[in-house]
């Protein structure tokens, strides 16, 4: 009876430590998908950090070889117009990116 109750213990423990291990797993595989989007993120935003900075510096360059202030206020909205279009189309490339890990992550702790 007793060396049945150790091996009743043991299957227990055993079946612990089976479903501790699938579940820490899984959280590893979630932790990872979770960083991959986000160094995805970080990675695009820096590449659009870069854009936006560029576009300054020509904006700035284009200002200083305007003829008169009409021809600088003309470049000054053009400029402005473009950047909000692409300021529109990268929020909605960084929230469809944040959406799909997100996604991806919450198949993993499902799955």
């Amino acid at each position: 009876m007793a060396d049945q109750s150790v091996g009743q213990a043991r299957k227990a423990f055993d079946d612990y430590m089976s479903a501790t291990r699938k579940a820490v797993g899984s959280a590893e595989d979630t932790a990872q998908t979770v960083k991959a989007g986000a160094d995805d993120m970080g990675r695009t935003a820096l590449e659009y950090t870069e854009e936006h900075v560029s576009a300054a510096f020509d904006l700035a360059q284009k200002m200083v070889r305007a003829g008169d202030v009409q021809e600088m206020m003309k470049l000054q909205s053009e400029y402005l117009r473009k950047q909000m279009e692409a300021l529109g189309e990268q929020v909605r490339d960084l929230g469809d990116k944040a959406a799909r890990t997100a996604q991806d992550a919450a198949k993993k702790t499902r799955g």
